[in-house]
Protein backbone atom coordinates (compact mmCIF):
# COMPACT_ATOMS: atom_id res chain seq x y z
CA UNK A 1 0.00 0.00 0.00
CA UNK A 2 1.07 3.17 -1.05
CA UNK A 3 1.86 6.13 1.66
CA UNK A 4 1.22 9.75 1.39
CA UNK A 5 4.33 11.83 0.61
CA UNK A 6 3.33 14.95 2.65
CA UNK A 7 1.53 13.09 6.12
CA UNK A 8 2.86 9.74 5.08
CA UNK A 9 -0.66 8.39 5.66
CA UNK A 10 -1.95 5.25 3.88
CA UNK A 11 -3.79 5.96 0.69
CA UNK A 12 -7.40 5.08 -0.22
CA UNK A 13 -7.15 1.73 -2.38
CA UNK A 14 -8.10 3.09 -6.18
CA UNK A 15 -6.91 6.60 -5.60
CA UNK A 16 -3.90 8.87 -5.16
CA UNK A 17 -5.99 11.38 -3.13
CA UNK A 18 -4.69 11.44 0.65
CA UNK A 19 -7.88 11.55 2.32
CA UNK A 20 -6.23 12.69 5.67
CA UNK A 21 -4.29 15.95 4.42
CA UNK A 22 -5.24 15.65 0.84
CA UNK A 23 -2.01 15.83 -1.10
CA UNK A 24 -2.29 14.31 -4.58
CA UNK A 25 0.08 11.88 -4.72
CA UNK A 26 2.28 10.61 -8.19
CA UNK A 27 1.88 6.68 -7.37
CA UNK A 28 2.21 5.81 -10.42
CA UNK A 29 6.11 6.19 -11.78
CA UNK A 30 7.35 6.12 -8.29
CA UNK A 31 8.66 2.46 -7.83
CA UNK A 32 8.28 1.37 -11.55
CA UNK A 33 10.37 3.41 -12.83
CA UNK A 34 12.86 5.77 -12.91
CA UNK A 35 12.76 8.95 -15.41
CA UNK A 36 14.64 12.01 -16.44
CA UNK A 37 13.00 15.16 -17.50
CA UNK A 38 13.78 15.64 -21.19
CA UNK A 39 11.48 18.93 -21.78
CA UNK A 40 10.28 21.07 -19.03
CA UNK A 41 7.40 21.84 -21.07
CA UNK A 42 5.98 20.44 -24.14
CA UNK A 43 3.40 22.16 -26.53
CA UNK A 44 0.83 19.78 -24.99
CA UNK A 45 -1.65 20.47 -22.47
CA UNK A 46 -3.25 18.93 -19.37
CA UNK A 47 -7.01 18.32 -20.10
CA UNK A 48 -7.33 18.38 -16.33
CA UNK A 49 -4.98 21.51 -14.96
CA UNK A 50 -5.06 23.59 -18.62
CA UNK A 51 -1.17 23.99 -18.21
CA UNK A 52 1.83 22.21 -19.84
CA UNK A 53 2.75 19.35 -19.90
CA UNK A 54 6.29 17.89 -19.25
CA UNK A 55 8.28 15.44 -21.17
CA UNK A 56 9.96 12.48 -19.80
CA UNK A 57 11.93 10.29 -20.49
CA UNK A 58 11.89 6.50 -19.29
CA UNK A 59 14.67 5.40 -20.45
CA UNK A 60 13.10 1.91 -21.85
CA UNK A 61 15.79 0.25 -23.50
CA UNK A 62 16.96 3.52 -24.94
CA UNK A 63 14.59 6.70 -25.49
CA UNK A 64 10.93 6.54 -24.95
CA UNK A 65 9.64 9.64 -24.48
CA UNK A 66 5.94 10.38 -22.76
CA UNK A 67 4.06 13.43 -21.13
CA UNK A 68 3.51 13.95 -17.49
CA UNK A 69 1.35 16.77 -15.64
CA UNK A 70 2.79 18.21 -12.75
CA UNK A 71 0.07 19.08 -11.10
CA UNK A 72 -2.40 16.01 -11.18
CA UNK A 73 0.36 13.27 -12.09
CA UNK A 74 -1.36 12.65 -14.90
CA UNK A 75 0.27 10.86 -18.26
CA UNK A 76 -0.41 10.94 -21.72
CA UNK A 77 0.83 8.31 -24.53
CA UNK A 78 1.27 8.05 -28.23
CA UNK A 79 -0.77 5.56 -30.05
CA UNK A 80 0.96 2.36 -28.92
CA UNK A 81 3.31 3.73 -26.31
CA UNK A 82 1.44 2.59 -23.25
CA UNK A 83 1.09 -1.33 -24.87
CA UNK A 84 4.99 -0.96 -25.38
CA UNK A 85 5.62 0.00 -21.80
CA UNK A 86 3.26 -3.00 -20.63
CA UNK A 87 4.84 -5.03 -22.23
CA UNK A 88 8.20 -4.26 -21.40
CA UNK A 89 7.33 -3.89 -17.52
CA UNK A 90 5.28 -6.94 -17.11
CA UNK A 91 7.00 -10.23 -17.85
CA UNK A 92 6.36 -13.85 -17.08
CA UNK A 93 2.78 -14.26 -16.47
CA UNK A 94 1.93 -17.70 -17.67
CA UNK A 95 -1.35 -17.52 -15.12
CA UNK A 96 -4.36 -15.58 -14.33
CA UNK A 97 -5.28 -14.69 -10.54
CA UNK A 98 -8.87 -14.81 -10.38
CA UNK A 99 -8.89 -13.74 -6.68
CA UNK A 100 -6.87 -10.80 -7.54
CA UNK A 101 -8.62 -9.70 -10.35
CA UNK A 102 -11.39 -9.71 -8.07
CA UNK A 103 -9.97 -7.57 -5.52
CA UNK A 104 -8.99 -5.45 -8.04
CA UNK A 105 -12.58 -4.56 -9.46
CA UNK A 106 -13.68 -4.25 -5.90
CA UNK A 107 -10.88 -1.33 -5.42
CA UNK A 108 -11.90 0.24 -8.60
CA UNK A 109 -10.62 3.53 -8.15
CA UNK A 110 -12.74 6.22 -6.62
CA UNK A 111 -14.38 9.41 -8.24
CA UNK A 112 -11.45 12.05 -8.42
CA UNK A 113 -13.28 13.87 -11.09
CA UNK A 114 -16.44 13.54 -12.50
CA UNK A 115 -17.21 11.71 -15.46
CA UNK A 116 -17.04 13.39 -18.16
CA UNK A 117 -15.36 14.29 -22.04
CA UNK A 118 -12.00 15.43 -21.76
CA UNK A 119 -9.78 17.25 -24.32
CA UNK A 120 -6.80 15.53 -26.58
CA UNK A 121 -3.92 17.29 -25.48
CA UNK A 122 -2.59 17.74 -28.65
CA UNK A 123 -5.50 18.47 -30.87
CA UNK A 124 -7.56 19.78 -28.13
CA UNK A 125 -10.53 17.71 -29.23
CA UNK A 126 -13.04 15.12 -27.16
CA UNK A 127 -11.62 11.96 -26.28
CA UNK A 128 -13.59 8.96 -25.83
CA UNK A 129 -13.90 6.68 -22.62
CA UNK A 130 -12.69 3.29 -23.21
CA UNK A 131 -11.79 0.31 -20.57
CA UNK A 132 -8.64 -0.67 -20.78
CA UNK A 133 -8.44 -4.13 -22.07
CA UNK A 134 -12.16 -4.35 -22.16
CA UNK A 135 -12.07 -6.18 -18.64
CA UNK A 136 -9.51 -3.50 -16.74
CA UNK A 137 -12.31 -2.00 -15.08
CA UNK A 138 -9.76 1.34 -15.88
CA UNK A 139 -11.62 3.34 -18.07
CA UNK A 140 -9.06 6.10 -19.71
CA UNK A 141 -9.50 8.53 -22.54
CA UNK A 142 -8.82 7.78 -26.40
CA UNK A 143 -8.13 10.34 -29.08
CA UNK A 144 -8.33 8.05 -32.08
CA UNK A 145 -5.03 9.84 -33.47
CA UNK A 146 -2.92 10.91 -31.03
CA UNK A 147 -3.06 8.75 -27.92
CA UNK A 148 -3.83 7.88 -24.38
CA UNK A 149 -4.80 9.90 -21.26
CA UNK A 150 -4.13 8.15 -17.67
CA UNK A 151 -5.33 10.11 -14.78
CA UNK A 152 -2.47 10.16 -11.89
CA UNK A 153 -3.02 6.11 -10.36
CA UNK A 154 -4.53 4.77 -13.61
CA UNK A 155 -0.98 3.51 -14.74
CA UNK A 156 -0.50 1.41 -11.30
CA UNK A 157 -4.11 -0.37 -11.59
CA UNK A 158 -3.28 -1.12 -14.74
CA UNK A 159 -0.23 -2.97 -14.35
CA UNK A 160 -1.63 -4.52 -11.45
CA UNK A 161 -4.26 -5.75 -13.29
CA UNK A 162 -1.87 -7.41 -15.92
CA UNK A 163 0.11 -9.07 -13.50
CA UNK A 164 -2.74 -10.84 -12.02
CA UNK A 165 -3.26 -12.19 -15.24
CA UNK A 166 -5.73 -9.64 -16.94
CA UNK A 167 -4.67 -9.58 -20.20
CA UNK A 168 -4.48 -13.69 -20.20
CA UNK A 169 -8.11 -13.81 -19.38
CA UNK A 170 -8.33 -10.87 -21.73
CA UNK A 171 -7.05 -12.68 -24.44
CA UNK A 172 -8.71 -16.25 -23.62
CA UNK A 173 -12.24 -15.07 -23.88
CA UNK A 174 -11.93 -13.34 -27.15
CA UNK A 175 -10.53 -16.43 -28.44
CA UNK A 176 -13.59 -17.64 -27.09
CA UNK A 177 -16.02 -15.18 -28.66
CA UNK A 178 -13.70 -16.11 -31.99
CA UNK A 179 -14.69 -19.77 -32.02
CA UNK A 180 -18.32 -19.30 -31.27
CA UNK A 181 -18.18 -16.97 -34.09
CA UNK A 182 -16.76 -19.73 -36.29
CA UNK A 183 -19.46 -22.19 -35.19
CA UNK A 184 -22.47 -19.74 -35.45
CA UNK A 185 -20.81 -18.96 -38.94
CA UNK A 186 -20.76 -22.72 -39.88
CA UNK A 187 -24.19 -23.27 -38.33
CA UNK A 188 -25.61 -20.55 -40.98
CA UNK A 189 -23.66 -21.95 -43.74
CA UNK A 190 -25.25 -25.36 -43.53
CA UNK A 191 -28.87 -24.28 -42.40
CA UNK A 192 -28.41 -22.51 -46.05
CA UNK A 193 -27.10 -25.27 -47.46
CA UNK A 194 -29.79 -27.65 -46.69
CA UNK A 195 -32.28 -25.12 -48.16
CA UNK A 196 -30.49 -24.57 -51.30
CA UNK A 197 -30.73 -28.53 -51.29
CA UNK A 198 -34.90 -29.13 -50.20
CA UNK A 199 -35.73 -26.31 -52.61
CA UNK A 200 -34.01 -28.44 -55.95
CA UNK A 201 -36.72 -31.53 -54.99
CA UNK A 202 -34.79 -33.60 -56.85
CA UNK A 203 -33.58 -37.47 -55.52
CA UNK A 204 -33.86 -39.00 -52.03
CA UNK A 205 -32.49 -35.96 -50.31
CA UNK A 206 -33.24 -32.84 -52.41
CA UNK A 207 -30.20 -33.48 -54.44
CA UNK A 208 -29.57 -34.11 -58.35
CA UNK A 209 -28.57 -38.10 -59.14
CA UNK A 210 -27.07 -39.05 -62.49
CA UNK A 211 -26.59 -42.77 -63.17
CA UNK A 212 -27.09 -43.53 -59.29
CA UNK A 213 -25.29 -41.21 -58.33
CA UNK A 214 -25.79 -37.80 -55.61
CA UNK A 215 -24.18 -35.02 -57.16
CA UNK A 216 -25.81 -32.39 -55.41
CA UNK A 217 -24.88 -33.30 -51.55
CA UNK A 218 -21.26 -33.71 -52.84
CA UNK A 219 -21.57 -30.19 -54.61
CA UNK A 220 -22.95 -28.68 -51.44
CA UNK A 221 -20.29 -30.29 -48.99
CA UNK A 222 -17.25 -28.96 -51.32
CA UNK A 223 -18.84 -25.48 -51.89
CA UNK A 224 -19.19 -25.37 -47.60
CA UNK A 225 -16.22 -26.38 -46.89
CA UNK A 226 -14.91 -23.53 -49.23
CA UNK A 227 -16.98 -21.14 -47.52
CA UNK A 228 -15.59 -22.29 -43.34
CA UNK A 229 -11.85 -21.86 -45.28
CA UNK A 230 -12.71 -18.30 -46.27
CA UNK A 231 -14.47 -17.27 -43.15
CA UNK A 232 -11.54 -19.16 -40.95
CA UNK A 233 -8.90 -17.74 -42.93
CA UNK A 234 -10.12 -13.53 -42.73
CA UNK A 235 -10.20 -14.34 -39.43
CA UNK A 236 -6.84 -15.69 -39.00
CA UNK A 237 -5.23 -12.80 -41.25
Amino acid sequence: MANCVNCAAPLPKGSNICKYCGTRNDVDLKMIHEHTIHEPESERTCPRCKTALQTINLKIEGKFLIEKCNGCFGLFFDPGELEALVDKSVTNVFDVNYNRIRSLGEQRRHDDYPVRYIKCPVCGKLMNRINFGSRSGVVVDKCKQHGLWLDGGELRQIMEWVKAGGQLLHHQKRMEMERLDIQREKRKIRQNAMKVGGAGGLGRFGSAREGGRTFGAMTGSADLLGLVGGFVSKILL
